[in-house]
């Protein structure tokens, strides 16, 4: 589990802007990758269509984390938000009983960066069918027709974050996603 803070800093209107900024209240947010997925173990790209869940690992990293928050008690939450893979909401609903929350969502805008038509190919056949290429040197350029550029996939999670930083300010949000979406948001907040 990551923790983040976040705090912004929003201009008031009229000639005293620069002197006074506004601060919006600041936004802990909790980030957790999901357990270990079946489209791992199984080596396919798991989309929308394919994603089917937790490996019997992922269930058992599940309830060691949820076991880890209980122990250490006390953890109350604003809001529990999740992918809608399956193997993001698993995870989810595994370690829920663990925290204290107040409202529970699962947000479309939180899933891994899309693939597409390469959504269910096993890994090994990716490159032969769509060509193996540098996403970071093409971040144009999706992962297949139908899927998300790098830059689609930035742009989607930088602005759900920035709506959960506004609906939840000055609150504390546990989100479950995918390892892509954390280091989207990594990159976002320490601007690298």
């Amino acid at each position: 589990m990551q923790e983040i803070r976040t705090s912004r800093r929003v201009r008031r209107p009229g000639p005293s802007a620069a002197a006074y900024p506004l601060r919006v209240p600041s936004t802990r947010l909790l980030l957790v990758r999901h357990g270990e997925s079946q489209v791992t173990v199984q080596r396919v790209v798991g989309g929308e269509l394919t994603c089917s869940g937790l490996s019997p690992l992922g269930v058992r990293q599940a309830v060691s984390l949820r076991d880890r928050l209980a122990r250490e008690g006390g953890l109350r939450v604003d809001a529990l938000l999740t992918s809608t893979l399956p193997r993001a909401y698993e995870t989810a609903d595994l370690i829920a009983p663990a925290v204290e929350v107040g409202h529970t969502e699962r947000d479309p805008a939180l899933v891994e960066h899309r693939p597409g038509e390469a959504d269910g190919i096993a890994f090994a056949d990716y490159a032969a069918r769509y060509g193996a290429f540098d996403l970071r040197a093409h971040p144009e350029r999706p992962l297949s027709p139908g899927g998300e550029s790098l830059n689609d996939f930035h742009d989607r999670v930088i602005t759900a974050f920035a709506g959960i930083e506004q609906r939840f300010a000055g609150g504390t949000v546990l989100v479950v996603c995918h390892g892509g979406v954390i280091d989207v948001m990594f990159r976002e907040y320490l601007g690298v």
